[in-house]
């Protein structure tokens, strides 16, 4: 099967390292094009992926020679194709849904030339946008990924969940977002994780220094402030170890004058940006006793939805501590993590101080993690469910809907 692949920008920059095992999966047993949105430069994460990627940026000559001539070509095709693009009342939306279209109509192209069978993307804002357009100008079926954001900002998602054969969200969470927002709970609307590679077992040993990971960009709805509140409520209590901060983002600066006001620069590592590699081996070499996300809720839908730096950390059978927030809790069953209430610094400290002061409770942690997400987010499984639905093999009350428009280009 040959499917196109639409992301935002993988394998570039330093963001989405979490479809790199799922693509590698499906690139295993299918021919598989990746077709990033807006490049830009390379990054930290994807470099084998590199080889299976078209790269165009968004509006070079390649790109909008290609949509002027294939709209002298079919310009009342693609006029139909497009015209949803307008119908909604936000000016900024309509703005960032034509400033893709020239790439949709290259990427329909790419669809044709390609002899693609199926066009996949990732996020359900212009990348589903590209998609949709590809796709009715293509007659290639399409399906996509929504994740937390992309649901928040609600670019057509109506238009293009009718449109799809599949719409997948990576949490419960996820669905009642699109529920709340008028998507049809129809047999398209599907929920699906993100799935990880199982590395091989291994006893969890005990670092000398216990060092709590935190790997996560520094955004305010990451609650690294609440999580450096709690860091020096241990350091209060007499604990010796470092917390390490695996990110990148615009409240470094502050959180670096918070680290220096709470005295605890001398065990708080601020790491940047870590290449999605490099965490894998830290957790491989069993340096991390725990991994910590301090998220909160900012309101309107801007919570997390399960991250899959907890996923990565839980299938190494290292324990972790997340919050009570988004879709989290679909992830920390009891016995598998620690669970605290957001915004909440003393409950973070408590946890974090029950599994690194306890070695058989963090053990036991860390084997029940590991098994659940074997069972369920094992990117083997993950990625057999979605060549079932790219082929139209689907297992629901309602059959994956098969796009019939005119003859391909």
């Amino acid at each position: 099967m040959r499917i196109i692949y639409v992301t935002a920008c993988l394998p570039f920059g330093a963001k989405e390292a979490f479809l790199i095992d799922e693509l590698n999966q499906l690139l295993g047993t299918h021919e598989v094009l990746i077709v990033p949105r807006s490049p830009g430069k390379p990054g930290p994460n994807g470099a084998s992926l590199a080889a299976h990627t078209k790269r165009e940026s968004l509006l070079s000559a390649q790109v909008i020679w290609t949509a002027m001539r294939l709209f002298a070509r079919m310009p009342v095709r693609i006029l139909k194709s497009a015209r949803c693009l307008l119908r909604t009342r936000s000016l900024p939306i309509v703005v960032r849904n034509l400033a893709v279209l020239p790439k949709a109509l290259w990427l329909a192209e790419v669809t044709s030339d390609w002899k693609a069978d199926h066009i996949h993307c990732h996020w359900a804002g212009t990348t589903a946008t590209m998609a949709l357009i590809a796709s009715r100008v293509s007659g290639v079926p399409w399906s996509l990924t929504a994740h937390r954001s992309d649901i928040v900002g609600n670019n057509l998602l109506n238009d293009k969940a009718e449109s799809a054969c599949i719409v997948r969200v990576i949490s419960e969470d996820g669905k009642k977002m699109m529920l709340d927002r008028g998507v049809k709970a129809n047999g398209k609307l599907q929920v699906l994780p993100i799935g990880v590679t199982i590395p091989p077992e291994s006893p969890l040993e005990r670092p000398e220094v216990a060092i709590v990971l935190c790997p996560a960009d520094l955004l305010e709805i990451k609650g690294h402030r609440y999580l450096l509140h709690a860091w020096r409520l241990l350091k209060d209590r007499g604990f010796r170890g470092e917390l390490w901060l695996a990110g990148e983002g615009e409240l470094r600066g502050t959180l670096m004058k918070l680290s220096e006001n709470l005295d605890i620069t001398n065990s708080v590592k601020f790491l940047s940006t870590v290449a999605h590699a490099s965490l894998l081996e830290l957790y491989a070499r069993r340096m991390i006793s725990a991994v910590v996300l301090a998220s909160i809720d900012l309101g309107g839908g801007c919570h997390e939805g399960i991250p899959v730096a907890l996923v990565e950390a839980m299938s190494y059978g290292i324990p972790v501590v997340g919050t009570n927030t988004g879709g989290i809790p679909e992830l920390i069953e009891p016995g598998t993590g620690m669970l605290v209430p957001a915004c909440d610094s003393v409950a973070l400290a408590d946890a974090m101080e029950l599994i690194l002061s306890d070695d058989r409770l963090s053990e036991q942690i860390g084997m029940r993690a590991r098994r659940h997400i074997v069972e369920t987010r094992n990117v083997v499984s993950v990625a057999g469910t979605l060549e079932a639905w790219f082929s139209g093999r689907f297992d629901a009350s309602v059959p994956v809907p098969r796009i019939e428009l005119e003859a391909r280009i």
